[in-house]
């Protein structure tokens, strides 16, 4: 017989269990960073921290007006870098490879500081305020945080206490960076990962912020232990947007060529 699913004032109440010393003890911010070095423990320790990279392979979907309005198999190639590539602010450690079809020789190619559309064609050079887009949502999200950025300076992380979301414990985590991004992510408080984040970002075209949630379900084993969730779904302002189904998630080292330009390619006029 299934347990009945964990009441927020049932949660609530079990947390006031605790003994008085040591939820006085913590402040905020220690709390904060316990909970998600735990986050980082349940998501692979130190293995999660050092994987070169991983492959996801599945199935992306666009909605509009909560519809299917775009639909493609995926293969996302992600490799973690050393060393920050880029100039001054706008540096990232990771290059990505998105195939979004069944020809792998067509595809898309980010790095930090430019983005190119490989088809058959030739290459042509994306726009950089989506090199810009992409760049800031991979700052603010949380694999490529609690992966790369958890050593920054001036970063800080603060509790804002345990809720229950989508019938699961969580523990609320605010992540702020040294240009004041923030993340707010919730996680698990049993199995300590991620299950889901909040982004309010500015759109200038409404002039207003919007917000971004983006869940994370269905983990598995993507080698030598790092979980990584195999269904991410993101939402604006209530309305999903994008879904990523992966059939599987692979750890794994990618040659630098995959995340260049092939050589004597022609470079395409920009539309």
């Amino acid at each position: 017989m299934p347990r009945p699913a964990l009441t927020r004032r049932e949660f609530t109440a079990a947390l006031a269990l605790l003994p008085a010393g040591l939820r006085a003890a913590e402040t905020s911010q220690q709390h904060g960073r316990r909970i998600v070095d735990k986050c980082i423990d349940g998501l692979g320790g130190d293995a999660f921290r050092q994987m070169p990279g991983h492959l996801e392979t599945g199935k992306a979907y666009r909605f509009y007006n909560d519809k299917i309005s775009g639909l493609a198999p995926a293969k996302i190639y992600t490799k973690y870098l050393e060393t920050p590539q880029g100039n001054g602010d706008k540096t990232l450690r990771e290059a990505q490879r998105q195939v979004l079809g069944k020809n792998d020789d067509e595809a898309v190619i980010f790095t930090a500081t430019e983005g190119w559309d490989v088809t058959y064609r030739g290459a042509e050079a994306i726009p950089a305020e989506t090199v810009d887009q992409f760049r800031e949502r991979l700052l603010t999200d949380i694999f490529y945080i609690l992966r790369t950025r958890m050593d920054e300076p001036n970063t800080s992380l603060f509790s804002r206490g345990a809720d229950v979301v989508e019938n699961q414990p969580t523990e609320i985590v605010d992540y702020y960076d040294a240009d004041n991004r923030n993340v707010t992510v919730w996680i698990h408080s049993s199995t300590w990962l991620p299950v889901r984040q909040l982004v309010k970002r500015w759109d200038p075209l409404i002039k207003d912020r919007r917000e971004e949630m983006t869940h994370f379900t269905k983990y598995r084993d993507a080698g030598n232990g790092v979980m990584w969730p195999h269904e991410i779904q993101r939402d604006r302002d209530d309305e999903k947007i994008y879904q990523l189904i992966s059939d599987s998630v692979k750890i794994g080292n990618f040659p630098d060529t995959l995340f260049q330009l092939p050589p004597n390619v022609k470079i395409l006029k920009t539309k």
